[in-house]
């Protein structure tokens, strides 16, 4: 039975400038640097330090980002801007238990202005806030862990990427499962040349698990007064307080704070595909869904993608689509036996000489179509890596994160151009990722940036 080859990391310097790398000290400011007192230096000469760490939101995925950073790294400093959450999810409460010598913080600014020996900071708050604490960080010389997505609109994600490339500090996006067994063997399936050359490619999911398709309240109320909510808003335009409309979670489905589903998994599912094929920017985006609404995304949708081709793909080009909603691929129509069952969350691979389709999440391995042709086979399942120890190990110029920055910037471009395209319906967008424009719709253009709240703006963004 044929064993595949070790998986060998794809090259993904050529999507974006080649990123400086610089021992810590030399990445930090002449001003951080000097604020280090002996023998906190955290560089490869400092095998016995560990880095000092801050987490902006430490409820929900801020309290598995900063647990899982934390068992690296020493957690100095935390900021949230709510302060009622307690017991398994985390929040300000269990936070102040776990660390108890940690400096607690409500706004991200003060604590970045007043901590001056951060090496490194996680970053897990709702989609809006990413990019301006992150350009913030990085613009001082820490190390950021981002989630996914990396930013709210495209031209953030630009910006930072660029930002994090100057700054030679390590960076991580909060797509963990680029880091596991699955997405991992997955993609050494496909650059072996398993299924042969790729035709086409899907991603889907079964979200939203959150309101979307829906209309702003008219109703609303004082915030409750555990939840800053100025400063919840951040950079978004100002709003009152709707209870059980935006916080908690199901912020992902507005404009204004989300990204919809694709923003929320897109940079998970889409990853293995982006990867393997070694994808560059978008051609076309083309939205195949319901009548937008004013203020959120819609309930469900299917976005086309049409890539220039790889040296892993059969033609010149590549159309790879994504589906949610609960409503993915029909598998007769991409060359699975009749009746095959997907999983909710998925990536598929349809090749020249078979198909590929791995589950999102469940840690599963792949699975080889047609069954007579692969049944029995041997392959290599490649082991998976620690996300955080990646990133903190980094910090200390021990090697580099999986999706640094240079990687997952233009992968969250790319998912983004997607929910652009679903505010523009009708509309085949052609991307000129050179100028940062589409090259047939100014309305398309208006949605890649927006204009920060007064008050509230980032140097850079």
């Amino acid at each position: 039975m044929p064993t595949l080859a070790k998986k060998k990391e794809p090259d993904t310097t050529q999507l974006m400038s080649k990123m400086v790398r610089r021992t810590f000290l030399g990445g930090l400011t002449s001003a951080s640097a000097a604020s280090l007192v002996t023998g906190s230096a955290h560089g490869k000469n400092s095998p016995n330090e560990v880095p000092n760490l801050a987490a902006v939101g430490v409820g929900g995925k801020g309290w598995v980002d900063s647990n899982g950073a934390a068992k690296h790294g020493n957690i100095v400093a935390f900021c949230d801007v709510e302060q009622a959450k307690g017991g398994k999810r985390g929040g300000f409460s269990a936070a102040a238990s776990k660390w108890p010598k940690a400096r607690r913080y409500t706004d991200w600014r003060v604590m970045l202005e007043k901590e001056k020996t951060l090496d490194g900071i996680t970053i897990s708050t709702p989609d809006h806030m990413h990019a301006p604490v992150t350009m913030t960080a990085l613009q001082q010389g820490i190390g950021c862990y981002t989630q996914k997505p990396l930013t709210r609109t495209v031209y953030e994600s630009r910006q930072v990427t660029a930002a994090a490339a100057r700054a030679g500090v390590s960076t991580q996006m909060g797509n963990q499962h680029h880091s596991g067994t699955s997405y991992r063997t997955l993609v050494n399936l496909v650059e072996q040349g398993m299924i042969g050359k790729v035709k086409s490619a899907h991603a889907w999911s079964n979200r939203p698990i959150w309101p979307q398709g829906i209309k702003r309240p008219g109703a609303s109320t004082a915030a409750p007064d555990t939840l800053q909510w100025d400063l919840w808003l951040g950079v978004a335009p100002e709003r009152p307080f709707a209870p059980g409309v935006y916080h908690p979670f199901k912020w992902r489905g507005w404009y204004d704070f989300g990204t919809g589903a694709l923003g929320d998994m897109g940079c998970h599912i889409i990853d293995p595909i982006y990867w393997a094929l070694g994808l560059t920017a978008p051609d076309t985006i083309l939205y195949e869904g319901p009548e937008p609404t004013k203020e959120t995304f819609p309930k469900a949708e299917r976005i086309h993608y049409e890539f220039p081709g790889t040296e892993r793909t059969a033609g010149e080009t590549i159309k790879v689509t994504w589906h949610d909603g609960g409503k993915g691929p029909d598998p007769s129509e991409c060359d699975l036996p009749r009746g095959t069952a997907l999983p909710a969350n998925g990536s598929m691979f349809i090749g020249e000489q078979g198909v590929v389709v791995c589950p999102h999440g469940s840690g599963k391995l792949p699975s080889l179509y047609p069954d007579k042709k692969f049944k029995g086979l041997d392959f290599q399942v490649v082991p998976s890596a620690d996300h955080y120890k990646q990133w903190v190990d980094a910090i200390a110029g021990k090697g580099k994160p999986s999706s640094s920055f240079d990687y997952a910037g233009p992968l969250c471009e790319t998912v983004l151009l997607g929910c652009v395209a679903s505010q523009v319906p009708g509309v085949k967008l052609e991307w000129n990722a050179k100028a940062l424009r589409f090259n047939n719709s100014k309305e398309a253009d208006n949605l890649l940036h927006q204009q920060y709240r007064k008050g509230w703006e980032v140097a850079g963004l």
